[in-house]
This record gives structure tokens, sequence and C-alpha cells, in this order.
């Protein structure tokens, strides 16, 4: 085949693809064929500042008092101490974790701690606690974003501070130093399941940790295991629960929580 030929056919079908192409375009396109104008986005009203919560928050703890708040063992009032608009793990015998009153499917939650800057301690008895981004059962693991002082504090890096307990190290480590306050903005889509209880979809996470993005969309296992592989358990909506660790360091605080269901 001759040079000429063979171009002749390339310039053949480049014009029969472009024909194509605009054969499957309207035949008089405007700008209005592809403009969205209904449902309107509701009006959300930010906060004051960054941490503040929006107008369509529900407020999980501002200061006052733990009413949105329960014991995870037997769901009687939270006994954490309350404090100067801090909320405090109680080390109390048999005070344990606590959990919100209300289940929650998908949403953003936005979370505060801090460790005592006079923490003591090393690796994972260093402040140790955590945020369960989805609380199933007294009995269950559930789904931990853990927290811990990882600022100059080794460990295993899928167990420092903004991961994902024991599945995902957290991308970065912007960890603040003792004493100070750190800051966890969180977007959890929960699993979902077949009609007979096998995993559809599984759990993503987005964590920002003081401003920096940790954990990008994350695809979880299962439920976040000390021991042990992680695995599925059907559930539809979960409390959220922080934790009282046990350990011998001192004990951490929170402050300004808030969370919004996404549909």
């Amino acid at each position: 085949m001759s040079i000429r030929l063979s171009q002749f056919l390339a310039l053949a079908a480049l014009v029969s693809m472009a024909a194509a192409l605009a054969a499957q375009q309207p035949a008089k396109a405007k700008p209005e064929d592809t403009e969205v104008w209904q449902p309107v986005p509701k009006i959300v009203t930010p906060g004051a500042t960054d941490a503040a919560p929006p107008s369509d928050a529900i407020v999980l703890f501002d200061g006052k008092n733990q009413d949105e708040w329960v014991s995870a063992q037997d769901h009687s009032p939270a006994k954490w101490v309350v404090s100067n608009g801090i909320l405090t793990v109680s080390k109390a015998p048999g005070v344990g974790n606590i959990e919100t009153r209300r289940k929650f499917r998908n949403y953003q939650l936005h979370v505060e701690w801090r460790v005592p800057e006079n923490i003591t301690g090393s690796g994972q008895a260093r402040g140790n606690s955590g945020v369960f981004l989805a609380s199933t059962g007294p009995g269950d693991d559930g789904y931990e974003l853990q927290v811990l002082d990882s600022y100059n504090n080794t460990t295993y890096v899928n167990g420092q501070a903004a991961s994902i307990y024991k599945q995902s190290a957290p991308l970065v480590n912007p960890d603040r130093k003792p004493g100070e306050w750190q800051t966890y903005d969180i977007v959890w889509t929960a699993p979902t399941f077949n009609a007979d209880d096998s995993l559809k979809t599984p759990a993503c996470v987005t964590v920002f940790f003081n401003g920096v993005l940790v954990q990008n969309h994350f695809e979880l296992k299962g439920q976040t295991l000390y021991i042990g592989q992680p695995f599925y358990k059907k559930y539809e909506s979960a409390p959220i629960k922080l934790q009282a660790h046990g350990d011998k360091s001192e004990p951490l605080s929170f402050r300004n929580i808030w969370v919004r269901e996404l549909n």
C-alpha cells in the first residue's frame, strides 16, 4: 500500500469517527440542556468559626452536661467529669466507656480532644482512647479511630493517633504536643448489607486531623479488632462511642463535639 493511500484511509477513518460523534449530539444543543435546577440544596448557616457547629448539627457536647451520652455498658446516665466546659474521662471504678443516646448511620463528626501536658507512659500507654464511629454492642469491637499522644511517641503506625485501629496508618502525623487541643473532622459512610446479612458495600471513612487529611476515603476491612482479622457483622445504625481505655496515663479530655447526619 502506498504512503498516500494509507494517509487517505486514515483521514477517512477520522472523518467517519467525527461524524459519528457529531450524530450523538442533539442537532441544536443548548447550555440549558445540561442544567439542573431542582431540588435546591437546603440552606445551612456555617458556624462563627471553623470549629463551631453549623445550623443543622446535633450538638453532642457543648461544655454544659452529658445529656446526649450514656454508659456504653448499661445505658445508664454517663458519669464522666464535666468541668470548665470540658468532658474528661472518669477513672472511677466501673464507669468505663460512654456512647451517644442516639444512633447514627452516615454522618460528619467534629471532635476535639487533649492529653494532659504532664502525660506519662509510652507507646500505647500514653493517653490511649478512641472515637468509635459505630459502637455496635458491648461484645463487639466496633470501628475505632484511635486517640493517642503521638507527639514524639513511638508505637505501631496503625495504632498511632488518627489511625483506623489495626487497619490504616494515617497518611501523615500532624499531632500537636501534649497539653494542646487536637481536632478530628470525620466523614463516616456506614457499611451496607444484603438480605442474607452478607456485606454489600464496605464502610468508608475520611479524616482530617488538625486540618490535615490523614485518611482519604479508606475502605475498612471490618471491625477494628485488637487481636485477629477484621470481619463485618450486620448493623443498621449505631451510637458513637468514646473510650475510657483504663491505662495508667493521665485521663483525656474532650470538648466541642457535634455531628451532622448525612443522607
